[in-house]
């Protein structure tokens, strides 16, 4: 009888174990950690990891440990749909944060959505992540960062109030949908405001086509150049807009916000202005917390990337202690129904497609690197 008893309490923890998993929980992370943008790759990782070892340190959810699964999609789209698919396909996954890149957090939206995954984007900004072509919501599918149609309409305003601005141009590349769509947010919402835009240039990033949109630029007055693209890209157009003699003052979006960026583009990139998440010197007591626990851990002040990558972390920890059983619909419920959730980067509260309602902060790039200038409202 004993070895019976016995043979059933096996049975019966065996039983156990398949329904509830192993004694960990499984969370896919996929960022670029190699190729162009890789410093977005490691900043939103080491942001994300810092969320999910605190709350693996405090005991983590119901006594399981978190265990995160990261991979280097390279800012390949193909590379982030093979990648997502593995893990969307592992039944232990309940949830995957990425990418970065709009190009990759699209085709990995694809999947997530296909498989009944949820998904969190830290910093993919373009409309198209949340929604598909159609406009439909992927209601398995959000996001911590705001999108371009918002960041970019923040810019135009602050373009027409803050900078007096009356005439515009616009420089982006014309193959990339985060720099198009921005790009063309931006635009819109200038003239909406009442101002002109007296040129729109697109280039591509083969050599020397920066150097003849730049050229074409040339040809026209304005008083604001606006420069959607990531930092690398506009360390190179903005060195090349001062060689020309364009004395406009620059503006862009949140792919400005790099540690690199001043060391690439020296002093043309200085007294340029961008939209961005974060200020690392708001005054507000969460952005000093976080400064401080970054700066403890990396040795280094988080940029806006990294920021977001904490923020996105915690939303998704935060779903997951909500749920009565960590599976991916239950996640995906708790997620959407989240509201005033405090994060580093402000209040969140999603809306029917996945975006948070939430600010947008200024910043002004100086020697020493960005500096906190407004704090623009929905």
């Amino acid at each position: 009888m004993r070895l019976l008893a016995g043979c059933l309490a096996v049975l019966f923890l065996l039983g156990s174990l398949s329904c509830e998993g192993t004694n960990t929980i499984k969370v896919g992370l996929i960022v670029p950690l190699t190729g162009d943008v890789k410093t977005f790759g490691e900043s939103v990782r080491d942001g994300a990891l810092m969320a999910f070892e605190e709350v693996n340190a405090s005991g983590g959810i119901r006594g399981r440990q978190v265990q995160v699964l990261t991979r280097d999609d390279a800012n390949d789209p193909a590379q982030a749909e093979a990648l997502g698919r593995q893990l969307a396909q592992d039944e232990e996954v309940v949830a995957i944060l990425g990418s970065v890149s709009t190009a990759c957090s699209r085709r990995l939206a694809v999947v997530c959505q296909t498989n009944g995954v949820p998904m969190v984007s830290p910093t993919s900004t373009h409309p198209l992540v949340t929604v598909n072509e159609k406009g439909e919501p992927r209601d398995y599918v959000f996001r911590a960062c705001f999108t371009d149609s918002f960041q970019g309409a923040a810019a135009a305003r602050f373009a027409r109030d803050y900078l007096a601005a009356d005439r515009a141009a616009v420089v982006y590349d014309g193959s990339n949908d985060y720099s198009k769509g921005l790009a063309g947010s931006f635009g819109s919402a200038f003239v909406d405001l009442d101002g002109r835009v007296v040129a729109s240039e697109p280039y591509t990033t083969e050599e020397g086509d920066i150097a003849r949109a730049v050229k074409k630029l040339s040809g026209s007055s304005f008083d604001v150049l606006f420069i959607p693209d990531y930092y690398g890209t506009v360390a190179e157009v903005a060195r090349q807009v001062r060689d020309a003699g364009i004395d406009a003052t620059l503006l862009g979006g949140d792919g400005w916000d790099s540690p690199k960026m001043t060391r690439l583009a020296g002093e043309a990139i200085q007294g340029g202005y961008f939209t961005g998440h974060y200020a690392p010197d708001d005054p507000r007591a969460e952005v000093l917390e976080w400064v401080q626990k970054h700066q403890s851990k990396y040795g280094r002040e988080p940029d806006g990337l990294a920021t977001l990558g904490y923020d996105a972390a915690r939303l998704l920890l935060e779903a997951l202690s909500r749920a009565a059983k960590p599976g991916p619909k239950a996640v995906r419920d708790e997620l959407a129904g989240l509201s005033s959730f405090p994060g580093v980067t402000g209040d969140f509260t999603f809306d029917e497609r996945g975006n948070p309602i939430k600010n947008v902060v200024v910043l002004r790039y100086t020697a020493d690197g960005p500096t906190y200038v407004s704090t623009e409202t929905p």
